[in-house]
């Protein structure tokens, strides 16, 4: 980043202090109002690339230069470079990434956007399905930050974890989904001091999107007919916004909603 090296301005005309005012030491800004010093975007893994915000990020990322591939249960119909993989499963998110590598190179950013949601009261909601929903949406985040750490500690890459505004503020009937997004806050502030100095991390905090998210629910947890939900596109933007930092600064969170979203604060 470079600073200001034009000589000192005064105070304004009529001030009558004639005091020195100190040079800028902030970002400088580029000839077309960006940043100077942004990185490139690289080469972004993104996990749930193949749907909802995962693959609104593929598209941004890519539309802007960039290169992404995608870690999911599923290929993407965007065509981009993939592999398979359970997320929940840190061996095949291991592999995946491994295979990645091989194909397209390693990582300068990874993205965590696989998610997945049962709703239901505690009860209701069987075992094996609440587990898998901390399995995709906490354990998948920290497999895949595993499993990329090695090539991201290389290039002083970035991570951008994705939580939730349910991963602040609760609600019921969504214990599972509570629980892995408060995870995913912890796992990330965390993360940020152990790797302070080495890899930027980022937390997104998206409020509701017009996603497949709320698809095979009942009408009862479904939005309503009025409910105002963000372009995913638009949230994507917002983690172009965290990629593209200067190395060593960091957008430590980010909290992306619409004005009157009732979930936030």
């Amino acid at each position: 980043m470079s600073e200001s090296t034009t000589a000192p301005p005064t105070d304004g005309p009529g001030s009558g202090t004639g005091r020195t005012i100190p040079p800028a030491t902030g970002p400088a800004v580029g000839p077309h109002g960006g940043m100077a010093g942004q990185r490139e975007l690289g080469t972004v893994y993104v996990t749930g690339g193949s749907s909802g915000l995962g693959a609104a990020v593929v598209e941004v990322v890519t539309a802007l230069g960039g290169t992404a591939a995608v870690v999911d249960r599923d290929a993407p119909a965007s065509g981009a470079p993939h592999a398979l993989a359970d997320v929940a499963d840190a061996a095949s998110v291991e592999r995946a990434v491994a295979e990645l590598v091989e194909r397209v190179g390693p990582p300068t950013a990874v993205v965590t956007a696989a998610g997945t949601d049962a709703v239901g009261r505690l009860e209701d909601v069987p075992a094996e399905r609440w587990a898998q929903v901390v399995g995709v949406n906490l354990v998948g985040t920290a497999a895949a930050v595993r499993a990329c750490l090695p090539h991201l500690k290389a290039s002083r890459g970035v991570v951008v974890t994705v939580s939730s505004s349910l991963g602040l503020r609760a609600a019921s009937d969504a214990t599972a989904y509570c629980a892995s997004k408060f995870g995913v806050v912890g796992l990330t502030r965390a993360l940020q001091l152990e790797l302070a100095g080495e890899v930027g991390v980022t937390m997104l905090v998206p409020a509701g999107m017009r996603t497949k998210f709320f698809d095979g629910r009942t009408e009862q947890y479904k939005p309503g007919p009025d409910a105002d939900l963000m372009d995913p596109r638009v949230v994507a933007h917002s983690v172009v916004h965290a990629l593209r930092q200067p190395v060593g600064t960091e957008v430590r969170e980010m909290v992306v909603t619409v004005s009157t979203e009732p979930s936030w604060p």
